[in-house]
């Protein structure tokens, strides 16, 4: 058996700790490639210490990008992955660190520039989808969605002109999309400072548009339907972020919300994100 292609990231470095690629979400050779120099530094590696992982990061990672691909609990993670303690205990310790999104901004950089593109986006276009809630979602966090009638949480997102995702938001249902999306934008502005222009549906019309353009120095476009359509068409702007939707929908834990903290869904979101980027970046490296 090889040696653990990632010394830097899995702090095991024995020999044979490559787990065989059992199921459709597991990396492939030239994923694991991309991820691992993308991965925290262990703490037994760091100055500070710690003591040694047990477990190779690989397998933790396969185990995370299983739970969200097929969204199971995490106590029902299959026996030939890590204890699902160890794997959750590290996909929190991640998502609370900031490593998760560390991970998912160096992909989405890696991917535009295999696009042609610059790293950093100028422009973006958001939107957001309801989804229902299940029982282990607390009352304090969720709401009703009056227009699609559904009881649950709202996420909402900011991408980039290719469908990449830039900013996510978790709130309650209920939230108006306008009103959600000024924490958005800001948080969007505040790490992405290049974005000039964001593209949104007529449900982020009014005080939006100047609060905006005084505050952030950002333009937002309404891009409207028309009023006489009676058949489905493809929007300017507007697909792109649907279409973005639609990927992270695919992904079954993701169909449905079922996490406590807001936090957590939107670190599930990410995984997501992380997963379809790897595969794209795999494929055409």
């Amino acid at each position: 058996m090889p040696v653990c292609p990632a010394m830097r990231a899995c702090a095991c470095a024995r020999p044979g700790c490559r787990r065989p690629r059992r199921y459709p979400s597991d990396t492939t050779g030239a994923e694991w490639a991309l991820l691992a120099p993308l991965l925290p530094v262990p703490a037994c590696q760091t100055t500070a210490g710690g003591r040694p992982e047990t477990h190779c990061r690989r397998a933790v990672v396969d185990a995370i990008r299983y739970v969200t691909h097929n969204g199971c609990v995490w106590r029902a993670v299959p026996a030939d992955f890590p204890p699902w303690r160890t794997v959750y205990g590290l996909y929190q310790r991640w998502n609370a660190s900031g490593a998760t999104l560390a991970l998912h901004d160096a992909l989405r950089a890696a991917a535009r520039q295999a696009a042609g593109r610059d790293v950093e986006p100028t422009a973006a276009v958001i939107d957001s989808q309801s989804v229902r809630a299940a029982a282990t979602v607390p009352r304090f966090s969720r709401g009703w969605d009056n227009a699609k009638k559904v009881n649950g949480r709202k996420r909402h997102i900011a991408v980039d002109t290719s469908g990449l995702l830039l900013e996510v938001l978790v709130t309650p249902a209920g939230t108006q999309d306008r009103d959600a999306a000024r924490p958005l934008l800001w948080n969007l502005k505040r790490s992405r400072r290049r974005i000039r222009r964001t593209w949104a549906d007529g449900g982020y019309a009014g005080q939006l548009l100047p609060w905006a353009a005084a505050w952030l120095k950002l333009t937002v476009e309404i891009v409207k339907r028309p009023d006489d359509l009676h058949t489905f068409t493809v929007l300017p702007r507007r697909w792109v972020v649907e279409r973005t939707l639609a990927w992270i929908t695919s992904y079954r834990r993701c169909a449905r919300d079922y996490e406590r903290p807001p936090a957590h869904h939107e670190a599930t979101i990410y995984w997501a994100m992380i997963t379809l980027m790897a595969r794209r970046l795999a494929r055409t490296g």
